[in-house]
């Protein structure tokens, strides 16, 4: 049996291309004692993989996570029809031990997790709410600003898998939510939300926008832009303000074009003048609470208090397509593949 694979195979200059990405074709050896064979149902793609393309070896396979099927199994712990996610990249198929899986992302050994039944939601959530996004805008939120009933939160890349998670847990606590996007239809959506204010960064400025919605400053601040945006925000946070610093997209196109380096204003003026605490994290950092994040989402799922949105690819043979389109802000919640295979 043949599976496919996309390898890097160029090195991106600014925005990546498809021809940056070879897709490949890998005779899968058979399965063997206390291994599976995963076919990929859905696979992510996230912002994060820009940078990771400037440090992974050309020739090797790009890094994601993926929901799978066991479609044949010589592992009593895996059933054949059992779904599991794992961190195997942009591979149609895999003949592995799913419990030494090696991580695209860090080389790290890591073990398929079978998925529990989410009670009639989609399994493709196991990447996006109920997944390391969701994972990431809770602890990211809760665990490194200790927000408070009454105080201000704002969000960059507000309409985006992490920022919309993130704003909304901010009501389910009782703050003040303000989400910065770069469309209108995005803008609508986080008003659906329930975001107290929500801003097309594009048609206002951000200091003009928290000068009407965050007249008394604002206290905690989750960043997945980096750039201008940020500078912007921390000027008009208050005295012992938190930010959490969870990515950078606004620079990522112009990592490796050492023509044009990312330049943003010094923000270590606000941050020493307010006294900012910021913290830049990996999701990673709480594998051994995983499980319980998850659990207290699907609870807010089931709560309604939580809504969602995917932007669905359809085909394997898309992936580069999907993963560039993220980085052009064309995605609305959870970007993924639908492997359709």
């Amino acid at each position: 049996m043949k599976g496919k694979k996309f390898l890097l195979a160029k090195r991106p200059v600014g925005e990546p291309k498809v021809t940056d990405f070879e897709a490949v074709e890998e005779e899968l050896p058979p399965v063997g004692k206390g291994e599976v064979l995963l076919e990929s149902v859905y696979l992510s793609v996230d912002p994060y993989m820009r940078y990771k393309s400037e440090s992974i070896p050309l020739g090797t396979i790009m890094p994601c996570q993926a929901v799978a099927r066991v479609t044949e199994s010589k592992n009593p712990a895996y059933k054949v029809g059992d779904n599991v996610i794992a961190a195997y990249g942009w591979r149609s198929h895999i003949v592995t031990d799913p419990e030494k899986l090696i991580s695209t992302f860090d080389g790290s050994i890591s073990k398929a997790q079978v998925l529990p039944d989410f009670g009639g939601v989609p399994t493709s959530l196991a990447l996006g709410v109920l997944g390391m996004p969701g994972v990431t805008a809770l602890f990211g939120l809760i665990k490194l600003t200790a927000p408070k009933a009454g105080e201000t939160l704002v969000v960059s890349g507000a309409a985006g898998a992490v920022g919309s998670i993130v704003g909304q847990i901010g009501k389910i606590l009782g703050l003040k939510v303000i989400g910065f996007a770069g469309a209108d239809d995005k803008v609508e959506w986080l008003k659906e939300l329930g975001f107290d204010y929500a801003y097309n960064y594009k048609k206002i400025s951000v200091k003009d926008a928290l000068k009407e919605s965050a007249p008394k400053g604002v206290d905690v601040y989750f960043d997945n832009v980096g750039g201008q945006i940020s500078y912007d925000v921390c000027l008009r946070m208050n005295t012992f303000g938190r930010v959490s610093l969870c990515g950078a997209i606004s620079s990522y196109n112009d990592m490796g074009d050492t023509s044009k380096p990312p330049l943003a204003p010094a923000i270590q003026i606000p941050a020493i003048g307010n006294q900012l605490s910021i913290h830049g994290f990996l999701v990673t950092r709480w594998l051994n609470e995983w499980q319980d994040g998850i659990k207290q989402l699907l609870g807010y799922v089931k709560q309604g208090k939580l809504k969602y949105r995917e932007t669905i690819t359809e085909g394997f043979d898309n992936m580069p397509q999907a993963f560039i389109d993220i980085l052009r802000g064309e995605n609305t919640g959870k970007a993924i593949v639908k492997a359709n295979l």
